[in-house]
């Protein structure tokens, strides 16, 4: 009997189960029936040639136009050369000593092609791609009886994988299964209107008709989107339950103290949000809440104040950052907003002075603090005579114990995986309360998605003196507008300000293998060039993340202090870098990064009250898709509304955690902006669900699901909190 549980091996022999394991991470029956197809090809209608990009791995389905057979000039060999195409428009397919191919592609075949997309004298080329022929007659050999349907499944395919042997496999185990049992209750199926699981698994891959596959994607969607809202609504329940210290704070202590010398007043939101997490900070249950905001908006100046709180409740806090250079600039940056409270009570003239706690002594925690630093901060921790600690991974470590862990505050939650947070909520009595602040605006269904278990708090609003941000992109290919690209760095240094070179490489790494794709210009290239070149006698520095921690302090030092014009740095300062003197970025090969780190990037000018300037220097055709990405950067300065086009270009998978968590996603055909009222409906139904069955006992089927879609280490990752 083959259920979805079954092992592949039995169902589609050793050799092909293996090359599915190796190549798609494809083990079970069930794997391969929820390797949905990409996309599908229906007879009469062809794929776009032109939306191929260099790189793609594509799969085509295209007719033979034209076939050239030649002898190379410079070696000995042939090459066949056959044009092929989808009506409107052509690539060419090449086959290196393969003559008899010629007797295969006949001008006015049709087939499938799958390869990568090169380019070869400008032009775009599929080099020696896979390919299968279609029979118009239908007599077609076994392999191709897999498209003898109207409606022809295309699935993404890996090396040796192409797309027609995943569709044999998936028929011989359709053939073979025994139907499953369905894990949505009977009552939401029919209230949902929604097809049973064994028929929606048979209609994607097979359907008959296009309302068929509508409907088979629509219950398919319905149980991703379920799962994961049943995980997350259950964790919500469960951390609602847990006790925790509450941390009311002082009527008159280190946050009054904070507040009354602050020489700005707060944003309505910060005033509003602050007020949020203060009372969950007073409850007797540990806060779980998302804080997040464009870039700018005063995330840091929120959480301190949630940290004063704390601190002036007898505990302690922790801000956890994700690089040492984010973690020194949180400290330089918090020590100078608190000024003499920043000090420990044993190191105060002023005790006394303040009506409450007399400091909470600030510390920083890193990897590469010398030994006798490092015995210092930990014995201030434990005794606690410390307040805050702001630190790396480092504070993971053995050895770091707190007095009373009241408040973890993490900064970047994406670069953190959920174990290495556990660990740090784990030296706490009780568990602490968590603020998770996120770098850019995240679009409400991820939110409800991704952060499904924690509480949501935005600030919208940019304080105060922020300066406008302009961005315009430069085509890299004309060297009038690189030259005036340099030139206006010299006139912000001549105003007395400074300016960031941003690179996607360090330049000190291992040549990649073979690549259609020029490397990416790296710091260690860019920077003498343009320290002897367009900005010679301006003083140029470097920052990147291979550099000795030391060195990388010093560099920030020096810039921030106004000892450098110039910053040529990787994506290190992407986060979290203030140096309100500088007004201008130029972002080299700016297509080669995604529309929220342009987004942060561009968030480090602007800062003071001069106007801030972005170059985004691109060899991006404009109407490619990175073009128009690019594009709509410097349109607008809305994080939330980039936050939305960067969702529309992603993978899901990427967005749900697969890519930081290195496995499988468990949401392959779910989208969170197409799917926004589907994901809403699936929230509200999970919460009925469980408000009577938490554990899920009185549906087994479910739960047995739920464990499959969203495994135990997918659940913590995706619990943020």
């Amino acid at each position: 009997m083959v259920t979805l549980e079954t092992p592949l091996k039995g169902v589609v022999g050793d050799k092909t189960a293996a090359a599915l394991d190796k190549g798609l991470d494809l083990r079970t029956v069930g794997d391969l029936l929820r390797h949905y197809p990409r996309r599908y090809d229906e007879r009469g209608e062809h794929t776009d040639l032109a939306t191929l990009e260099i790189g793609d791995q594509v799969t085509l389905m295209a007719q033979v136009q034209r076939v050239t057979a030649k002898q190379m000039k410079q070696r000995r060999g042939s090459i066949l050369e056959v044009l092929i195409g989808d009506g409107i428009r052509t690539i060419t397919a090449t086959f290196f000593n393969q003559p008899w191919r010629e007797r295969e592609l006949k001008v006015g075949k049709w087939g499938l092609f799958a390869g990568k997309v090169t380019e070869f004298r400008e032009k775009r080329q599929l080099n020696g791609p896979d390919y299968v022929l279609l029979d118009p007659d239908g007599d077609a050999a076994s392999e191709i009886e897999e498209f003898a349907g109207a409606i022809i499944p295309v699935y993404p395919a890996a090396a040796g994988l192409p797309t027609w042997v995943i569709s044999k496999c998936v028929r011989m185990a359709l053939e073979m299964l025994e139907p499953p049992p369905d894990p949505l209750p009977s009552s939401l199926r029919a209230e949902r209107k929604l097809v049973g699981l064994e028929k929606a698994l048979r209609d994607i891959h097979r359907p008959p008709t296009m309302d068929a596959l509508y409907a088979a994607k629509k219950r398919l969607k319905w149980d991703e989107a379920f799962a994961l809202q049943v995980t997350l609504v259950q964790r919500k329940q469960r951390a609602a339950d847990w006790p925790a210290k509450a941390r009311p704070g002082l009527a008159d202590g280190l946050l009054a103290a904070f507040d009354r010398s602050l020489p700005y007043t707060l944003t309505n939101g910060q005033v509003q949000v602050g007020a949020e997490i203060a009372a969950d900070l007073a409850a007797e249950h540990p806060m779980h809440r998302l804080l997040q905001g464009d870039v700018g908006a005063g995330k840091t100046l929120v959480a301190l104040r949630a940290i004063l709180q704390v601190i002036d409740s007898g505990g302690q806090a922790a801000l956890l950052a994700p690089t040492e250079v984010l973690a020194g600039q949180h400290h330089r940056g918090i020590v100078e907003l608190l000024g003499p409270l920043a000090a420990r009570a044993d190191e105060k003239a002023l005790a006394g002075m303040l009506g409450g706690p007399t400091g909470l002594g600030v510390e920083l925690l890193t990897g590469s603090l010398g030994v006798a630093a490092r015995r210092r901060v930990l014995a201030g921790l434990a005794s606690g005579e410390t307040g805050l600690i702001i630190g790396t991974h480092a504070l993971l470590s053995e050895g770091v114990d707190f007095a009373d862990l009241g408040l973890v505050v993490v900064d970047e939650q994406h670069r953190f995986g959920v174990e290495q947070r556990d660990v740090l909520r784990a030296k706490a009595d009780q568990p602490p309360h968590t603020l998770v602040m996120t770098a850019t605006p995240i679009p409400r269904t991820v939110a409800m998605t991704v952060y499904g278990d924690l509480e949501v708090s935005a600030l919208t609003e940019l304080p105060a003196g922020r300066s406008p941000i302009a961005t315009h992109v430069v085509p890299m290919g004309d060297q009038r507008w690189l030259d005036r690209a340099w030139a206006r760095v010299r006139e912000e240094v001549d105003k007395g300000h400074q300016a960031y070179v941003v690179c996607p490489r360090i330049g000190d790494e291992e040549p990649g293998g073979a690549t259609d794709r020029r490397p990416p210009l790296a710091v260690l290239d860019v920077a003498p060039e343009l320290a002897e070149g367009p900005l010679k006698g301006l003083g140029v520095g470097i920052l990147h993340g291979r550099m000795a921690a030391e060195d990388k302090d010093a560099v920030m030092r020096a810039y921030a202090a106004g000892d450098l014009d110039v910053l040529v740095a990787t994506t290190v300062i992407e986060v979290g870098v203030n140096v309100p003197n500088a007004t201008m970025m130029v972002i080299l090969d700016a297509e080669r990064f995604g529309v929220s780190q342009l987004h942060q990037l561009r968030g480090r000018v602007g800062r003071g009250s001069a106007p801030g300037l972005c170059l985004l220097v691109s060899e991006a055709v404009p109407e490619s898709p990175s073009g128009e990405r690019l594009a709509a950067v410097a349109s607008t300065t809305d994080g939330f509304r980039l936050a939305e086009l960067d969702l529309e270009q992603r993978r899901e998978g990427d967005v749900l955690g697969a890519a930081q968590s290195g496995k499988r996603s468990a949401v392959r055909l779910l989208s969170v902006i197409r799917d926004a009222d589907l994901i809403t409906e699936a929230r509200a139904a999970a919460t009925d669900l469980l408000a009577g069955d938490l554990e899920l006992v009185g549906h087994p089927a479910l739960a047995a699901t739920v464990a499959t879609l969203v495994a135990e280490d997918r659940a913590e990752y995706l619990e943020k909190g």
